[in-house]
């Protein structure tokens, strides 16, 4: 199951990061991007930035190396 899940997210990834002006035309522009990001291309970048992410956390589900990562990163800062 977790794979059908992890594959989920990277297609997901995929198509936020191949339809960002679709995102854009449809959600608006983010002036935090923008500010942040660049001038008039912050929130295009913002949600490819977002699809890599989801892409990298929906990999390491399919593959079962989301607990160890988790653990070796998050945990770490919490837990002394």
């Amino acid at each position: 199951m977790h794979i059908f899940i992890g594959l989920l997210i990277v297609v997901t990834g995929v198509v936020l990061i191949m339809k960002a002006e679709w995102f854009l035309q449809n959600f608006g522009a983010s002036a935090w991007a923008e500010a942040k990001l660049g001038t008039s291309g912050g929130t295009r970048l913002m949600y490819k930035l977002i699809g890599i992410v989801f892409i990298f956390f929906g990999m390491m589900i399919a593959t079962s190396l989301i607990g160890g990562f988790l653990n070796a990163t998050v945990v770490k800062l919490f837990v002394k």
